[in-house]
């Protein structure tokens, strides 16, 4: 272990690259979302797509590779997992239609999923134990600073290239200098004492989580109350929950065998703190999806232009990473369940801020930076400390099961929240009337062929009706298309705040049992010593 330092220490940077890489794709797509969308012409439901399928081919490919890799070798899966995510980019980048697009977001994804995980058990395998803790550190920082900073990355290829098709083409010359980099350096490792890959338990929750995304898909934009009830959505989520009472059978049924590695820990999810802990890291994803909507946020309620939209996360961005350091702090000061309640009212605060008072960019920038602190601190240490005290000798397995839960909030937020900006602006077919008549303008004087410019895509919705000649018509559409996208993008924070409120009450009715938890996991840590 550790026998040629100069071949290991250009590994690391090899492995750091490659989780950097794979990491930053899950949020620079953020960055163009409504110009992908309108290059596509789809709506903004059907765009969120190239989000929540690169999410679920991560959540699907993590353990399926982290396994391959065991039993095959580390560094033969790295380059497999880098030549998969290369070819999923470049057809990402020269997609010639929007089939084609999500295909290769969801290759992409299945390349992306297994770099981390097989950089974290290569570190394990190849590093001695005293650099194991910083390297991992290292590797996890990585993984996180590059989903948050991907939006500001995206901002500044397009606005170099002029395109967003250099947001994937980048990832090319990358993939080819790793895959030599890799060849040369790395070297093999694997696990000697394995189990069998659980592709049945893995396969019921992919299918839940298809069938939730498509029901979502199906909501109505003009009542989504009334479209919940249908049979395309109501119908959809309750094959969800069956099929994820079947994994649920069945995770049983393997725990009990020593053939099968279970995907969730059945033993683990009947106690009563690790379910909560799980539930809470679910809607910790449903923060941050809600940030990957933060670029077309200030595009279409304050104007920015696309090219520019991704800086504007450069404030959460900071502060988020403030907020993870802070909630490392006060988990050490004032324990977890204190530092999740803090956390849940800085983001009810930053996120409710930025449903009802974001009207000026000082604001926004205002109630961005609560927003990242308070998400920040939820994302850090606590969820983690109480999985491990929950998990006591499985905690290998629940840490595992924890990026999990949270991969699966955000797959199915974005989803959700892409329904949501689709119901807010079909408002336009009444706002644009009423505003009309408000400017003291008949709605049936307009000319057919200006009203024929404001269909399609919303994304360059604004731009359309700068174009219009009229000063009056241009204003009073204006000032429709401004609340429409209030209307759009309100119910996203409102969520993102009921989801921080929730994961309050969570931590303050199980504190008791989370205190216990501790104490027992404490108890057991004398003993070994």
């Amino acid at each position: 272990m550790d026998q040629h330092p100069t071949k290991v220490n250009a590994a690391f940077i090899i492995l750091l690259i490659g989780v950097f890489m794979a990491a930053l794709d899950n949020g620079i797509i953020s960055a163009a979302l409504t110009t992908i969308n309108a290059s596509f012409d789809v709506t903004a439901t059907q765009g969120t797509w190239g989000i929540t399928l690169y999410t679920l081919g991560l959540a699907i490919a993590t353990p399926i590779v982290g396994k391959l890799s065991d039993r095959y070798g580390r560094k033969k899966l790295f380059l497999i997992e880098i030549a998969i995510f290369t070819i999923g980019s470049l057809g990402v980048a020269l997609s010639p239609n929007f089939t084609f697009f999500l295909a290769s977001r969801l290759l992409q994804s299945f390349g992306g999923g297994g770099i981390f995980i097989i950089a974290s058990s290569y570190v394990i395998s190849t590093y001695t134990r005293e650099k194991q803790g910083s390297m991992l550190g290292l590797l996890g920082g990585m993984n996180g600073i590059a989903s948050v900073i991907g939006p500001n990355i995206g901002s500044f290829l397009i606005d170099m290239t002029g395109t967003w098709h250099w947001l994937f083409l980048i990832n090319v010359p990358i993939g080819l200098l790793l895959l030599v980099g890799g060849f040369f350096y790395l070297e093999e490792t694997k696990a000697t004492a394995l189990s069998k890959i659980d592709f049945l338990g893995i396969s019921l929750l992919s299918l839940s989580i298809l069938s939730v995304m498509f029901a979502i898909n199906n909501l109505g934009t003009g009542d989504l109350f009334r479209s919940l009830f249908s049979q395309a959505v109501l119908g959809l989520l309750l094959i969800a929950v069956a099929l994820f009472a079947l994994l649920m059978y069945v995770e049983k049924k393997r725990e009990r065998g020593t053939r099968y590695d279970p995907f969730l820990p059945y033993s683990l999810l009947r106690k009563p703190t690790y379910a909560v802990t799980m539930l809470m890291a679910l809607l910790s994803g449903t923060l941050i999806g809600a940030v990957i909507f933060i670029p077309s946020f200030v595009e279409q309620v304050l104007g920015i232009p696309a090219a520019k939209s991704g800086y504007w996360m450069t404030p959460l961005a900071i502060a988020s990473g403030i907020g993870a350091g802070g909630g490392g702090y006060f988990v050490d000061k004032q324990g977890p369940v204190r530092t999740l309640i803090l956390s849940g009212v800085i983001s009810i605060i930053g996120y409710g801020g930025l449903a009802f008072f974001v009207d000026t960019k000082l604001s926004f920038v205002l109630f961005s930076v609560i927003a990242g602190i308070g998400f920040g601190f939820v994302l850090g240490a606590p969820l983690t400390v109480l999985t491990a005290n929950a998990a006591g000798l499985q905690k290998g397995t629940a840490l595992g099961t924890l990026s999990v839960s949270r991969q699966i909030g955000l797959t199915i937020a974005p989803t959700i929240f892409g329904a949501f900006i689709q119901n807010g602006f079909s408002q336009l077919d009444t706002l644009i009337p009423q505003k009309l008549r408000a400017y003291g303008i008949d709605p049936a004087s307009i000319p057919q062929d200006q009203l024929d410019q404001l269909g399609g895509s919303y994304g360059d919705l604004q731009s359309r009706i700068d174009q219009i000649p009229i000063e009056n018509v241009r204003l009073a559409l204006t000032d429709a298309f401004q609340q429409a996208a209030h209307l759009a993008y309100q119910p996203i924070y409102v969520a993102t705040s009921v989801a921080a409120l929730l994961i309050i009450i969570l931590a303050f009715v199980f504190r008791k049992q989370f205190e216990r938890d501790a104490e027992v996991m404490e108890n057991r840590q004398q003993h070994e010593e």
